[in-house]
């Protein structure tokens, strides 16, 4: 199934125009022809093309069905940018495939990378949600500081995820399944043991993912699937 994305199709009966270039131009479309097309808010609408124009195609709605999100939970990581930053559109895209309800970017002590166009994110976002047959794109936050993150009120599992010593509980384990969860990723530096302390004094509960030692992106990727196969 070819799916476009198209945020306000309900409304605008029409693709914007770099799907409809897509449609018309790549695909070779044309009046009469029937595609699938999502809002990324959970809907799925089946429509026929009427004006096959590669800036403004425009389109009759046919059907429109709310399609539930296969997994029973919010699920949100907070990761700090990495200094590649197409380490974190991969990051993006896997958990986008995977499934995941928002992406919030972390400013943190030993970050590599301050800032962020989050256009060209979004536009990741969107082809991994239509690649993958998704029909809620995530949430995109910009980059925020720590300490303000931190202070954000989330109703569900807080999760930071460090490499410095001590016990902690696999996430797998400290995560029981069926509630919304929030996990917090570092830096390749990682977080600091400050900001470690502050977490925790905000509600944050300290997991491992493991014995491996991963980079940020992995680690992102890894947390989310590890949710997604406790909520399956």
């Amino acid at each position: 199934m070819q799916l476009f994305y198209a945020p306000d199709i309900e409304f605008s009966g029409e693709l914007p125009e770099d799907e409809s270039q897509h449609c018309i131009k790549v695909l070779r479309m044309t009046t009469g022809d029937e595609i699938c097309v999502t809002d990324g808010k959970g809907n799925l609408f089946q429509a026929v093309i009427v004006t096959p124009n590669h800036k403004r195609c425009t389109l009759a709605i046919t059907d429109k069905r709310v399609e539930e999100r296969p997994w029973r939970c919010r699920i949100e990581i907070a990761i700090a940018p990495t200094k590649n930053i197409e380490r974190t559109e991969w990051f993006a895209e896997k958990c986008t495939e995977l499934g995941i309800d928002a992406i919030s970017l972390l400013n943190c002590r030993f970050s590599e990378r301050k800032d962020v166009k989050a256009e060209r994110l979004d536009r990741v976002l969107i082809s991994a949600m239509k690649q993958s047959l998704k029909y809620t794109k995530p949430k995109l936050s910009v980059v925020t500081p720590f300490k303000e993150f931190i202070k954000h009120p989330f109703d569900g599992y807080k999760f930071i995820a460090h490499c410095h010593e001590g016990e902690k509980p696999l996430l797998k384990e400290a995560y029981k399944g069926g509630v919304d969860c929030l996990i917090m990723i570092g830096p390749e530096g990682d977080f600091s043991t400050e900001e470690v302390a502050m977490a925790k004094d905000a509600g944050f509960i300290e997991i491992s993912l493991g014995k491996s030692r991963l980079r940020t992106e992995t680690a992102g990727v890894a947390a989310c699937h590890t949710i997604q196969l406790i909520n399956q």
